[in-house]
């Protein structure tokens, strides 16, 4: 499996971070447009629709069209694991169809005095095997300008 990771530092308290990224308007809010993402359906654990906080067992089921490119593809993440303790946070998100083999999606928050430090690490895998494998190293190339817009727009609208 290839893993992808970023850490920036937001100049923010925990508790705000937390809260944006616990809410589906934080991950429309953290897309960038050019991923041209749409919102399904969002179902909370019991599965009542539009739940304002992903919770552990949210299914969030998403299209993405990158660049304006070729078919919409769908994509469904559910939340595997949601933690809050003093001075640290993390959820993450798997997902159940789309277009990678594998995708484990760890965000984890720390604070740092009034600032929370924000860490995003996924672990993946493309389809079609062997030669996935391969190509899982050029995956990083369009992970990077995503993630630092995730980072860099977080700062944006939360500092």
């Amino acid at each position: 499996m290839a893993v992808y990771q970023r850490r920036t530092r937001v100049a923010a308290p925990l508790d705000e971070v937390w809260d944006f990224h616990s809410r589906v308007r934080g991950l429309e809010a953290l897309t960038p447009g050019w991923m041209n993402l749409r919102i399904e359906d969002v179902r909370g654990p019991n599965g009542d629709p539009d739940p304002e906080i992903l919770e552990t067992g949210s299914r969030i089921d998403a299209s993405l069209r990158p660049l304006g490119v070729g078919p919409r593809q769908r994509w469904t993440s559910v939340i595997t694991e949601r933690e809050r303790d003093d001075g640290t946070a993390y959820f993450r998100d798997e997902m159940e169809g789309g277009p990678f083999r594998r995708w484990e999606h760890t965000h984890r928050f720390f604070a740092d005095g009034s600032e929370t430090v924000v860490d995003d690490r996924v672990v993946y895998a493309l389809p079609f095997g062997s030669v996935g494998e391969v190509a899982a190293t050029l995956a990083r190339v369009g992970f990077e300008p995503m993630f630092r817009y995730r980072h860099r727009r977080t700062r944006e609208l939360l500092e």
